[in-house]
């Protein structure tokens, strides 16, 4: 069986949902899916400590006959088809969770104090996973066809810069021809896709600024340097004057998550830190204004006498999805009997941008909200997730698989 010929098996362009095996493989799923996110959630792993997701992941993929590659640490790739695919799309899901207490109280809660899946990765996770157990079942005509599908799990999403320049130095990447991936959405319902051509993340970078003085009592500010306020220049400062600095088309922000100074009401500590994320839209400004921030910070604190050190780490760039790669993904959501719904670029960070720099494709927002229901916001203790979306992301990116297929089958001919 051809390539053309395996495509036209998977999927007629006609048709408004996956073809009838591919849809009732992913329903006969379904209650698996869910037991099995659960069972992630409810042990969730913090970057480059997902020991236990890898294994349970790479377990179930074993058993349907992928080729599992473990790679150094955690994470894993995974292969269905022939090693030596004239063609080959991948799935990307991240394994890891974030430092937050879960305050949801569902049954399935984390079980790891002060750890919680409050992205959704676990849903990420198990949608590559169902995507792949539905289409193992066509091995055969994969092989047969000269084309492959490769599942990409990966660590560490959620620190700087992000495991998936692991996974691209590790070879994830070697012999890939597209790449797909789905990112929880809690401001879409569950059933609605989000789709975007071009930008649809911003880049993210993470900043740090020590100060350091000699410290005193806060009655002789004039006899010492006065930290904690030169510190306060550079947080409300910095965000003001450097958007002054950048042009402001390129949407650049500024926000500070954690600041450390001092412990008593009547002392002036001798140092202090102030750390936080840099993002912009725009990836020329992105390259550009490291310098243009390191100065403002030193012009800002010239008139303290203090010292200071920046650490500026470069983060992620954009997700910058193609036009195809839209296009597949958007098969992908028909397929799936769900709704395509237009999305802004966001000022969210994410480190599939990397895999995007190397080859084409595109990420998709999945809708999370229960319909008529509260909207959880992301990073937060009390993230939820309708459980229906676990399902639905697998149908899409089944899906997605069918329409690169299809679409490559087209090109050969």
């Amino acid at each position: 069986m051809g390539v053309d010929t395996m495509a036209a098996h998977y999927a007629d362009p006609t048709m408004k949902t996956v073809t009838p095996a591919l849809q009732a493989r992913l329903t006969e799923l379904d209650p698996q899916l869910v037991s099995i996110r659960r069972d992630i959630h409810s042990h969730p792993e913090l970057s480059w400590h997902e020991y236990r997701t890898t294994d349970l992941v790479g377990n179930r993929l074993v058993d349907a006959g992928f080729r599992v590659t473990r790679l150094h640490g955690t994470g894993l790739v995974a292969d269905l088809g022939p090693a030596d695919a004239a063609y080959r799309v991948a799935l990307r899901a991240d394994l890891d969770a974030l430092p937050v207490v879960e305050r949801t109280g569902v049954p399935w809660a984390s079980t790891t104090d002060g750890v919680a899946h409050a992205c959704g990765h676990d849903v990420h996770t198990v949608a590559c996973l169902g995507a792949g157990l539905s289409l193992a079942g066509y091995a055969g005509q994969l092989t047969d066809s000269g084309a492959a599908v490769r599942l990409l799990f990966q660590p560490a999403e959620e620190i700087v810069p992000g495991g998936a320049l692991k996974v691209i130095d590790e070879g994830g990447l070697a012999g890939v021809d597209e790449i797909y991936g789905l990112h929880c959405e809690p401001t879409l319902d569950v059933g609605q896709i989000g789709l975007r051509v071009g930008p649809i993340t911003a880049a993210t970078d993470a900043i740090e600024v020590t100060v350091h003085g000699g410290g005193g009592h806060t009655s002789r500010p004039h006899l010492t340097q006065d930290l904690t306020f030169a510190l306060a220049k550079v947080i409300t400062e910095v965000p003001a004057v450097l958007s002054r600095r950048i042009d402001p088309r390129a949407g650049l922000s500024v926000v500070w998550g954690a600041i450390h100074a001092g412990g008593a009401a009547n002392v002036i500590p001798s140092t202090g830190l102030v750390s936080g994320t840099l993002r912009v839209l725009d990836a020329d400004v992105w390259h550009e204004v490291g310098p243009v921030l390191a100065d403002l910070v030193a012009e800002i604190l010239a008139p303290y006498a203090v010292t200071h050190q920046i650490e500026h780490t470069r983060g992620v760039p954009p997700v910058v999805n193609t036009t195809d790669g839209v296009d597949v993904l958007r098969e992908g959501v028909i397929m799936a009997g769900a709704t395509e719904m237009p999305v802004r670029q966001s000022l969210g960070g994410e480190d599939f941008a990397w895999y995007l720099t190397k080859i084409p494709g595109a990420l998709a927002r999945l809708g999370t909200r229960t319909p008529g229901g509260p909207t959880f916001d992301l990073h937060q203790g009390d993230f939820v997730v309708d459980e229906r979306a676990v399902v639905g992301g697998a149908r899409v990116l089944a899906g997605a698989v069918v329409a690169a297929v299809t679409r490559a089958a087209g090109r050969a001919r």
